[in-house]
């Protein structure tokens, strides 16, 4: 056990959970990364030692209760502290809600809301007795109204939304830094790339989101000084429509 602190982001992908990982490690913070496949981690984590820093990746579901007590557990015994903690886990999937069906919408509700709060009562339990930390969830444009065609996805974000907010009143006299991240617009990815040619085209005039400046926002959040935090920032394209 060593005396540095630990960043623990659930969702840890290609984008923006990665660039989070990476940016909190630039300050010194390990990163404990975690997705459901460990093979997909090692990018992650080997970029991040070689620019000089610890990263250490978990195979987790993140929706299953016996796995991520686990995890939280292994990770405070075994590496350090968490003290900043991050849920990225999406499931932006489309559906008309005359096709929708039961497994699915629940699937997408277990991914988007459900784990989040899995992994968040965990992490906050060891902050509490600690009484300090930072809680970050990465939230969408569906967790404040719901689109057409995304009604499962709405759902879950609504969700993962209020349960920020509850976190927040309950914890932040506790010294525990809650706050929602509401990403308004495509970010650059190979999805979007691949999907959407034409939105990506915007890239050259930052038409779409950088996963690294999206983390620094996040690492803005985790510094702020408690007399003045934030609860929910929203981030967006300066040309997307809202």
């Amino acid at each position: 056990m060593n005396n540095k602190k630990v960043v623990l982001v659930v969702g840890a992908g290609d984008a923006t959970g990665g660039a989070i990982a990476k940016r909190f490690a630039q300050e010194g913070f390990i990163a404990c990364v975690t997705r459901r496949s460990a093979d997909k981690l090692q990018p992650l984590v080997d970029a991040i030692k070689a620019s000089g820093g610890e990263a250490h990746g978990f195979a987790c579901d993140a929706r299953k209760e016996e796995d991520v007590i686990a995890l939280v557990e292994q990770i405070e015994t075994q590496i350090g502290p968490i003290e900043a903690f991050v849920f990225n886990i999406g499931a932006n999937v489309p559906c008309s809600i005359l096709e929708e069906t039961a497994r699915k919408y629940f699937k997408i509700w277990e991914m988007a809301c459900f784990s989040g709060f899995l992994n968040a009562r965990e992490v906050a339990k060891r902050m509490a007795t600690r009484q300090r930390g930072t809680i970050l969830f990465t939230g969408a444009t569906a967790g404040l109204r719901g689109a057409s065609g995304f009604a499962a996805f709405a759902g879950a974000k609504h969700g993962i939304r209020a349960l920020a907010q509850s976190m927040a009143r309950e914890l932040g006299p506790m010294n525990i830094h809650v706050a929602h991240v509401l990403v308004d617009g495509a970010i650059d990815t190979d999805f979007i790339r691949d999907s959407f040619p034409e939105k990506y085209a915007t890239k050259d005039q930052d038409g779409i989101l950088n996963p690294e400046h999206i983390a620094e926002n996040y690492w803005y959040l985790h510094s702020q000084p408690r007399d003045a935090w934030t609860f929910e920032l929203d981030l967006r394209p300066w040309n997307e429509r809202w």
